[in-house]
């Protein structure tokens, strides 16, 4: 008789049910190899100058620049991996975890707002694909339904088989990406960096702002990834560093190629001008597949959470389909970030809400119940909704209707931001202050009973 040894057997792979237990079966090198990888974007390069250039404000010299880069970085990777580490702690996926702070029920509101953007993001991403590829001198000609349709397919196979995808990442692609960055890196750097004029440290907070936004845009599908990781302390830390070095890299690169650009050039331009720039460029571009990936498998984890005993491969594959579909009608990327921007505000002090009662509330007194029976708790929308409000009175965003309507708030009552603003940080401290009173009270009343397993609290 044959049998099957362990090292022989098949590689875990995700659960196709809500219901069934997470392997934990990814290391720490996985995981930061994934996390480093997401922080590598094309969306980076350009945002740079977001960074460089904040709205409303005086260039920022370099070291400015760079500081409000790191700070900003690990702060938002610092938030989302609060969020990611309940995940790893529970084995529940990001949305599902939102049980124990809401109840199942009203869980389904953030998991539609998470559905409606992280289906918003898997277009983006697809369109920033496409958009690579025909800024490279090779490729022109190529019909866009084409190169679409390619990338839409990718990205659908790799959701349906997620942490074969995540073992491959640090096998095979990371490698390649850190070889790009560095190419880059030396090719940019032996042009010398026109001297800057004007410059002034008056936009520092909002350029943290900034790029914190980028980095935290991750934790509301942190979980779903974490949750297969070994231990907690190795899910968070690894995307702390991964993330967090990769991610002040990618601005990095882009601040020096912004700068010798000149106030008409364009990042991808200056990078793929370096000598066998495009071959490097190409190497970013398709790596770009894992951020629209993550996105297709999350919102099918996301829609799991309303339909816990569906094949996750069903839904991946609907939703690739759908991102796919969408992104052949989708050209215009400015007013789509912008209003992906404003959705993706409502998660940054719901990391705060989650944090603080998971490990100083109900979840440090075992009383954090994911069942599908799980009680409405409705007082914990209140923190949320301070911290959303504190979000957008400081920060309303470009939607040019509802950021008309929160200046006329900011009026009202007396608070229009300045150089101390940063909206992600001050939403999160509201939300997390919050919280925390009515954590005070909530454990005054209840009783301390024995904390759940992960097998039980799915279940």
């Amino acid at each position: 008789m044959t049998t099957t040894t362990p090292a022989a057997a098949a590689p875990a792979e995700a659960p196709l049910l809500l219901t069934t237990e997470a392997p934990r079966v990814l290391s720490f090198s996985d995981q930061a190899a994934f996390w480093a990888n997401l922080g590598v974007s094309l969306i980076g390069f350009s945002s740079a100058a977001v960074v460089l250039l904040p709205t409303g404000y005086s260039p920022l010299p370099i070291p400015a620049s760079l500081l409000a880069i790191a700070l900003g970085t690990v702060a938002g990777m610092v938030m989302t991996a609060i969020a990611g580490v309940v995940g790893t702690r529970t084995g529940a996926p990001a949305m599902a975890v939102l049980r124990g702070l809401f109840g199942t029920r009203l869980s389904w509101l953030p998991s539609l707002a998470n559905i409606f953007q992280m289906v918003g993001w898997g277009v983006y991403e697809i369109t920033v694909i496409v958009q690579g590829v025909d800024a490279m001198p090779h490729t022109h000609g190529i019909p866009r339904p084409l190169l679409v349709l390619a990338a839409g397919a990718l990205c659908t196979s790799m959701a349906i088989w997620p942490l074969s995808v995540l073992r491959a990442l640090r096998k095979y692609v990371t490698g390649a990406v850190a070889v790009a960055m560095l190419y880059f890196t030396v090719q940019l750097l032996r042009n010398p960096i026109p001297h800057q004029t004007g410059t002034s440290w008056n936009g520092f907070f909002p350029a943290v702002d900034a790029a914190l936004a980028l980095s935290v845009s991750f934790l509301p599908m942190a979980a779903d990834y974490m949750r297969h990781a070994r231990s907690s302390n190795q899910a968070g830390g690894a995307a702390v560093v991964g993330y967090s070095i990769t991610q002040f890299w990618c601005y990095a690169i882009g601040i020096v190629a912004l700068l010798q650009a000149g106030p008409n050039g364009d990042v991808f331009h200056t990078m793929l001008g370096v000598t066998a720039g495009w071959v490097f460029f190409l190497v970013l571009v398709l790596r770009e597949s894992d951020q629209s990936f993550a996105n297709v498998y999350s919102t099918a984890m996301s829609i799991q959470n309303l339909l816990p005993r569906v094949d996750r491969r069903i839904l991946a594959g609907g939703v690739g389909a759908l991102v796919t579909v969408i992104a052949l009608f989708v050209h215009d990327l400015g007013g789509f970030a912008n209003f992906l921007g404003l959705i993706g505000s409502v998660f940054v002090p719901l990391a705060a809400v989650v944090g603080v009662d998971y490990f100083l509330g109900r979840g440090r007194q075992g009383r954090w119940d994911l069942s599908e029976r799980s009680p409405a708790r409705p007082a914990m929308l209140l923190p949320w909704a301070l911290g959303f409000v504190v979000y957008q009175v400081l920060n309303p965003g470009s939607v040019d209707w509802w950021a008309h309507g929160w200046m006329h708030v900011q009026d009202w009552i007396h608070v229009h931001p300045g150089w101390w603003a940063s909206a992600s940080l001050y939403s999160f401290a509201a939300a997390a202050l919050a919280t925390g009173a009515i954590v005070a009270l909530d454990r005054r009343r209840a009783p301390r009973t024995e904390q759940a397993t992960p097998a039980e609290a799915t279940a």
